[in-house]
């Protein structure tokens, strides 16, 4: 009898071994789950599995259940989450200059974002976000963003006077509005359909795949085909989670937040082009803009940033052109 006891001790000793050396990381985002967003986190996730060997698993939480994305950065910092992936306006709460990739007008299509990020000015970010509690593992695409309203028709800067827009909390976005003359509204994302659907907000701007999956298009009539701005969002760890993991489990992060980028990347691109398509069709009103006459009136914006960061504006138009040619 004692000769069966012996080995099925160790076994299962062995298995209270491994399952305690088994790490779950807890990952946060604000979307729905029908958004692309959502998918490349699965993505992530399961390729954090893959790669570790069931060492490392990743657990995904939608819809803001950790908190918005604001809560989420602060979370990541103070170690009470693990993983993010937060708006580019609630990364520049504290890294202020990772506003500047929203400056107005700055890129004629979201690949040309992409090769600045993976370049000089996405190193300088993702330095700056080390030093502040957070480790940048990819930037993802959250597209060129457009304009929708209930009021009117926008075609020229002077419809957007005295519309009420929700915004996310992001300085550029409460520049480029403000000096449009509308009035910007932050409100949390997953708190716009209902802040549309109530009046809270007459309009709101993001980019087409963000518009159909939280269905904004279904609570707006008009909408604008601005591509006035251009936002990432950063896929991030917790600074304390990331000292508590060892050199390989960091590696492994690092190469399926890379993989990830790659594949959100080219959904996101793509799942923008057929969503807009499908918003036309639902009913909403589309229309183009006067772009030169856009561009000449947030001028103001630029020169403000230009003040306040000479250089890396100057460094980051330069780069957006070249990738852009």
């Amino acid at each position: 009898m004692k000769s069966l006891i012996i080995p099925i001790a160790v076994a299962i000793s062995a298995t209270l071994v491994t399952t305690a050396e088994a790490r779950e990381l807890r990952l946060g985002h604000s979307s729905s789950e029908s958004n692309p967003r959502h998918e490349a986190a699965l993505y992530f996730a399961n390729r954090v599995e893959e790669l570790s060997g069931g060492d490392m698993t990743v657990s995904v939480s939608s819809n803001a259940q950790l908190g918005d994305d604001v809560e989420m950065i602060t979370g990541l910092r103070l170690g009470t989450i693990d993983l993010s992936i937060s708006s580019q306006g609630a990364m520049s709460s504290i890294v202020e200059e990772t506003t500047l990739i929203g400056l107005p007008f700055l890129f004629n299509d979201a690949p040309a974002a992409w090769e600045v990020l993976d370049g000089d000015f996405g190193d300088t970010l993702k330095e700056k976000m080390a030093d502040n509690g957070a480790v940048v593992l990819g930037f993802w695409d959250n597209g060129i963003r457009l304009i929708s309203n209930n009021v009117r028709p926008v075609v020229e800067p002077s419809d957007m006077r005295g519309l009420k827009i929700r915004i996310p909390q992001d300085p550029m976005a409460t520049d480029i509005f403000s000096v449009l003359g509308a009035n910007p509204v932050p409100i949390p994302f997953a708190e716009t359909y209902v802040a549309l659907q109530q009046g809270v907000a007459d309009g709101q701007e993001n980019p087409a795949v963000n518009i159909y999956s939280q269905k904004f298009h279904e609570v707006q009539d008009y909408l604008s085909l601005s591509h006035h701005k251009y936002e990432f969002l950063p896929l991030l760890a917790s600074q304390v989670a990331w000292s508590s993991l060892t050199p390989e489990q960091q590696d492994i992060l690092l190469q399926a937040g890379q993989e990830s980028t790659e594949f959100q990347r080219n959904n996101a691109y793509q799942a923008n082009q057929d969503r807009l398509a499908e918003i036309e069709a639902s009913g909403t009103q589309v229309t183009e803009i006067n772009t030169e006459a856009f561009q000449e009136a947030v001028t103001p914006v630029y020169d403000k940033w230009r003040e306040k960061y000479p250089e890396l504006v100057d460094q980051l138009v330069t780069a957006a052109k070249e990738a852009g040619e």
